[in-house]
């Protein structure tokens, strides 16, 4: 798989430094038959003030990060399918406008259009770590959240 995966010990540095409060994903799936647009708000909290992690989001592309409210630069913030997350404050809000395609790779967000009735179906198996190829995450099992999908 392209980019980088989550190792044992950045989890557990993550884990120990981040709790999610909140997410909100917005999915307008009208954009094309080749891309969705993902708007996902992670509200969290940071044991350490100052720090820093990332976040996760695989081959999107972005037009907007905000966190706590200020532009980040997406060229500098964005590389190996990990967005930087520097200065955190003790309670944080990261807000993600992107771009995806859909997969045809068993990854992912599917769309399929049934060859019998013309119909639209979409799916997604959500394997870890494919979450992040739908909407922006801290991907791993001991970060949970509330979610909101509209």
């Amino acid at each position: 798989m392209p980019g980088t995966n989550l190792t044992r010990d950045e989890a557990a540095t993550r884990g120990a430094l981040l709790s999610v409060d909140s997410y909100a994903v917005d999915l307008d799936l009208t954009v094309s038959d080749k891309v969705f647009e993902s708007t996902t708000v992670i509200s969290f909290t940071c044991a350490q003030p100052g720090g820093e992690t990332f976040a996760d989001l695989h081959g999107a592309t972005i037009h907007e990060i905000t966190l706590n409210g200020e532009s980040l630069d997406v060229f500098e913030s964005y590389h190996d399918n990990r967005i930087a997350l520097r200065g955190l404050q003790g309670h944080n809000e990261l807000r993600v406008h992107c771009e995806l395609p859909y997969s045809h790779t068993g990854e992912g967000l599917h769309r399929f259009v049934d060859p019998v009735d013309q119909r639209v179906y979409l799916y997604s198996q959500f394997e870890v770590p494919d979450a992040r190829r739908v909407y922006a995450t801290f991907e791993q099992p001991d970060l949970k959240s509330v979610f909101t999908f509209t």
